[in-house]
């Protein structure tokens, strides 16, 4: 499924209008009856009193269809009130025309000028309908819509948001200062990057998507590059492999004080079904890795003065690494000068495909050249704050467009791009962006990063392309996630939790596919 900006929505709305004949009161009338059919299955024994709040513009207009269809079915004890934030006079085209309906079938309506006034009545009903102000918000919301959204948010009703929670930018997914939180939201044409980027996913509360009449030529238009991720089906395992049939991956992390990253990095890949380990380590370290991981192989590295990765061992970790399949390196490096030299130097040099994550993403961020030269699949996990090193773009700013960002970072690099954080993002070179949706907030605790490198280097290692590894990686370790929380609890988790999931996570992944992806993992439905 692919995810839109608001501007190509619009395209998308005035292609549906000026070349296929789809005129807008018949694409409002699809969105607000789609609405009422979800709202109204949502709502079921919520309660018969509707209350729709409704802005001056096409997003007024759908909900004022919405109200029009509970007002329909009074014969069920519905009673719908719409409540205007601004003057009716204000509305124009498919909007105007349903505004005259409403008032002409004698559906109730008041305009707001009073927020206290109304956060006081709108106690008296039962749901709630939030047809402010769409997709379309890109300014700060003040004044009395800050009052209403504060009004809806704190009635302890049941809410439901006409194409996106107002509040919520419709690109991003920030919030505007205040949004709605709904708990379920019907968006049209298809998800805008709002709905499905946090903050603004976490406020859509259920998302529905309809089509409203578009053709599929419309909204699968191929200059779209930005999807839903569905991972791919992992291969049949090969009943008569050995060890190295599953893969032969080499992990270059750990530094003195740095226990858990090598450890994480190292044996996820072995937890994931990866089938040969191996962790070169500073000499230092390798003990305590050792005394928790000992299904890895270890090579003890020669060690600077701080106790990180010696420069000396460059021509070693060269040697060993042309013979494996797959390399992570980055996990607990440090960021001593002479490591850092050793991992620019190490990248420009080898040819098997590596993974750059933790502190070999700050490392490297000095000298992009290094990435840029190479010849080989080149995987980059970072969170915003390594991103931002990256880029050198501020934080604020990637999370403002990080679509965008990681589009052309992705594309500059030549290399794949994992923006991790809640509904991790995927840029590939060619322009592509997966937006994965496992996991949950239990897995924002240190070392979880660590594990995700190993699991996209055992999916590599079960026999998937590098740029399938990436998706299929991103989304098991996130249902590891999920199912660690679902048994212990969203505070308790660790990476450790993590960790001894990943094999319930596989088997599930192999065992109920068509389960685990239907309705993109049970979060987004079509109606």
């Amino acid at each position: 499924m692919r995810v839109f900006t608001v501007e190509k929505m619009r395209e998308m709305d005035k292609k549906a209008i000026e070349s296929y004949g789809i005129k807008g009161e018949i694409l409002m009338e699809n969105a607000g009856n789609a609405s009422f059919f979800a709202f109204f299955n949502e709502t079921k024994g919520k309660g018969e009193k509707i209350a729709v709040i409704v802005g001056g513009g096409n997003n007024g207009g759908d909900g004022l269809v919405v109200a029009r269809k509970f007002y329909s079915m009074g014969e069920m004890g519905y009673k719908v009130k719409v409540f205007l934030c601004a003057d009716p006079s204000k509305f124009k085209g498919s909007a105007l025309i349903n505004y005259e309906i409403i008032r002409k079938i004698g559906i109730p309506s008041e305009t707001i000028v009073n927020p206290d006034d109304f956060s006081r009545e709108i106690k008296s009903f039962d749901i709630i309908i939030d047809a402010i102000f769409g997709t379309g918000l890109s300014r700060e919301v003040t004044g009395k819509y800050k009052g209403i959204i504060e009004a809806i948010n704190s009635s302890g009703k049941y809410v439901c948001s006409v194409d996106i929670p107002s509040g919520v930018n419709g690109n991003n997914g920030q919030v505007q200062g205040v949004a709605v939180r709904a708990n379920c939201t019907v968006t049209f044409g298809g998800p805008k990057l709002g709905n499905v980027l946090y903050p603004g996913f976490d406020y859509c509360g259920k998302l529905f998507v309809t089509r409203i009449s578009f053709p599929p030529e419309i909204y699968n238009s191929n200059d779209v590059l930005t999807m839903i991720s569905i991972p791919p089906i992992l291969p049949v395992r090969n009943e008569y492999g050995h060890k190295g049939t599953f893969g032969d991956a080499l992990f270059i992390a750990g530094a003195k004080n740095y226990y858990g990253a090598p450890y994480y990095s190292a044996l996820s890949f072995l937890k994931s079904g990866g089938g040969y380990s191996r962790l070169a380590t500073p000499e230092s370290v390798a003990p305590f890795v050792a005394g928790k991981g000992n299904e890895i192989v270890l090579i003890p590295l020669k060690e600077t003065e701080t106790g990180s990765i010696s420069i000396e061992n460059l021509d070693k970790v060269l040697t060993i690494g042309s013979g494996v399949d797959f390399i992570v390196i980055g996990p607990g490096l440090s960021l001593n000068n002479e490591t850092g030299e050793f991992l620019k130097e190490f990248v420009k040099r080898e040819e098997k495909p590596i993974l750059i994550d933790g502190d070999g993403i700050t490392l490297v961020s000095s000298d992009l050249e290094s990435i840029r030269k190479r010849k080989s699949p080149t995987i980059l996990t970072p969170h915003p704050g390594e991103m931002s090193r990256i880029t050198g773009i501020s934080i604020n700013e990637i999370m403002g467009n990080r679509i965008e960002i990681i589009k052309q970072t992705a594309k500059d690099l030549g290399s794949i791009i994992v923006l991790k954080g809640a509904h991790s993002a995927i840029a590939y070179p060619d322009g592509r962006i997966l937006i994965n949706t496992s996991g949950n907030s239990a897995m924002a605790t240190a070392g979880s990063g660590d594990v995700l490198t190993g699991v996209i280097a055992a999916m590599h290692g079960l026999g998937l392309k590098i740029e399938d590894s990436v998706s299929a990686g991103v989304f098991i370790h996130g249902l590891a996630g999920e199912l660690a929380s679902k048994d212990i609890g969203k505070d308790g988790v660790t990476a450790q939790s993590i960790l001894d999931y990943l094999p319930l996570a596989v088997k599930l992944y192999r065992e109920n596919y068509d389960d685990i992806i239907k309705n993109y993992h049970g979060k987004i439905f079509m109606i």
